[in-house]
């Protein structure tokens, strides 16, 4: 067997009403003197001041930092940090969605003043330490509370990466039930965003492509696949919300240690541009990529495809990788999000642009199982226009 790494939170802590263990897990992880990370769409919810007043009942003392934007910039992790430094914090929670995690994951390192985030950036660059850091959560898309990886907007659109376990949370947190608010277009676009990481994740030609990410990204499949519309039309359905949490999170430990691919670096100048949130970018661009890998690599997609539609099941290879990007984009449809670039805002003279930004993301597109340079892009984004 090839070898491989496989990295994931040290702790993982899944159920309903798990939240209220948090003051507990933070008093025995951290100290006394905890920030917590947020956005302002929490803060407005009552989401953030709960979890607050959780952390405070604890007797822990808390600074709230609910000011994280999507797709983060570089000067909201800055403020984030001078507000930690100032303080002194003892640890770190971060509560939301993908971006709030990706900031407490940066802000973990860099409030002890022992690195930058120019230094961070790029695979294996953060030497840590780290103050001790929690993640709670609150979408069913990023898998970020398992990922050794952080995502920042650098000057006015391009996204970087920060990579390195040093990252990963002490503990990840997950409680279903922070989810039951969740919008349908939200739900929907995160959940589509969690099963691309499963879909590349499986397909990744990379080195590090392992037999434990490839058995999480079927189960993730498996469970996401069953839920998915059940939680866009039905909000309150407790069984299926449980279901994207724990599928999302089984996608992230996938994708963490074999990464993903074209899908992903695609969908970068679409949110970096146009400020599309980053599910619904990858829902654009994904049955597209699908076609376009299946033409020389259908085996992978093959093997996971009955795992979201069992009705594929038997089909030769290439069969079923062309039915399986055909179900996607349909699924994509039924759950009510927009299906095609010109939906969104984007003009066709955009295109070339994307397609030359996309390029920049060469960390990615080494692990597509089809190579794809400027043209191939360009006809990607063609096709989705």
């Amino acid at each position: 067997m090839t070898p491989f790494v496989f990295n994931t939170a040290s702790s993982l802590h899944f159920g309903a009403g798990k939240i209220t263990e948090l003051g507990e897990m933070a008093r025995t992880q951290m100290g006394e003197r905890v920030m917590l990370i947020s956005d302002p769409g929490l803060s407005k919810l009552g989401i953030v001041g709960r979890v607050a007043e959780i952390l405070e009942k604890a007797g822990i003392s808390v600074s709230v930092f609910a000011d994280v934007q999507a797709d983060p910039p570089e000067s909201v992790i800055e403020a984030a940090v001078a507000a930690a430094k100032e303080l002194d914090v003892q640890g770190i929670v971060g509560l939301g969605g993908g971006s709030s995690l990706d900031v407490a994951k940066l802000v973990a390192v860099l409030a002890l003043g022992q690195e930058t985030l120019v230094e961070m950036f790029g695979v294996g660059n953060t030497k840590g330490p780290r103050l001790p850091l929690i993640l709670v959560p609150t979408t069913s898309g990023t898998g970020s509370e398992v990922t050794m990886v952080s995502i920042v907007t650098t000057g006015k659109s391009e996204k970087m990466g920060v990579v390195s376990p040093v990252i990963l949370p002490d503990v990840a947190l997950l409680d279903p039930e922070l989810t039951y608010g969740l919008p349908p277009h939200i739900t929907a676009a995160t959940g589509i965003d969690a099963m691309v990481h499963a879909i590349e994740a499986y397909a990744s030609v990379s080195p590090n492509n392992n037999p434990m990410s490839r058995n999480l990204a079927c189960e993730a499949l498996r469970l996401m696949g069953r839920a998915i519309e059940r939680a866009v039309h039905d909000g309150s359905d407790k069984d299926a919300r449980g279901d994207m949490l724990l599928g999302s999170m089984m996608a992230g430990q996938a994708f963490a240690n074999s990464p993903v691919a074209a899908v992903h670096a695609l969908a970068y100048p679409i949110g970096g541009h146009f400020k599309v949130p980053h599910g619904l970018s990858n829902a654009l661009v994904l049955p597209h990529v699908l076609r376009f890998n299946a033409v020389t690599a259908p085996r992978p997609y093959a093997e996971i495809a009955p795992f979201v539609f069992p009705e594929l099941v038997g089909m030769g290879a290439q069969e079923a990788a062309a039915a399986f990007a055909e179900e996607m984009q349909e699924l994509s449809k039924r759950c009510g999000l927009q299906q095609s670039l010109f939906d969104v805002g984007i003009g066709r003279d955009d295109l070339p642009m994307m397609a030359r930004d996309a390029m920049n993301q060469k960390r990615l597109l080494v692990n597509n199982p089809r190579k794809v340079d400027e043209a191939a892009a360009l006809a990607i984004y063609e096709a989705a226009y």
